[in-house]
């Protein structure tokens, strides 16, 4: 059976990734996670090696946040997303060309390759996806400023998920 932090961990890294829906077994154990618009449900159930019934036990995850903003103020903030939205619009996204751990520095002590406001070249290095043990060094792909960062070092990336915003020169 799986310890509490290590579930906090998969639970983590579930609500981090875009899958919707995870099942781990293992010894007769097993954990079912769902996602829906915001929430997540983890379901354990421990299955007696001598008995054929299980009893689930079910953990809600966190509730969503409940706004507490007047209509007005909503929409304020839509407009303010939607032209930040058509802000971005002419910026290059640099995507994570596979599924791994994304870091920002070629080790723990070094500097970031890249922050908010760095000035890059089609060849320079942006960051690191490791996959598999193998360090993948990533390139900006376009001449631009870095606009923004958009994932957290050591946070585990998807294959097309964009990792940074480049203004393009």
């Amino acid at each position: 059976m799986l310890k509490v932090q290590e579930i906090r961990e998969l639970i983590k890294l579930v609500d981090q990734s875009s899958i919707d829906e995870f099942v781990y077994e293992n010894e007769g154990s097993k954990i079912k996670m769902k996602k829906h618009t915001g929430t997540s449900t983890v379901t354990t159930v421990q299955v007696p090696q001598a008995a054929t019934q299980a009893v689930p036990v079910v953990q809600p995850a966190a509730p969503a946040a409940v706004s507490s903003t007047t209509p007005v103020q909503e929409l304020k903030q839509e407009e303010a997303v939607t032209a930040k939205q058509a802000d971005k619009s002419n910026l290059h996204k640099i995507t994570s060309p596979m599924v791994g751990t994304f870091y920002a520095s070629p080790t723990p002590e070094a500097d970031v390759y890249v922050k908010a406001g760095s000035v890059v070249s089609k060849d320079s290095i942006v960051c690191i996806v490791e996959a598999m043990k193998l360090f993948n060094e990533i390139e900006a792909e376009v001449n631009g400023e870095i606009v923004e960062v958009l994932v957290k070092n050591g946070q585990l990336v998807e294959y097309g998920q964009p990792l940074f915003l480049v203004k393009p020169e």
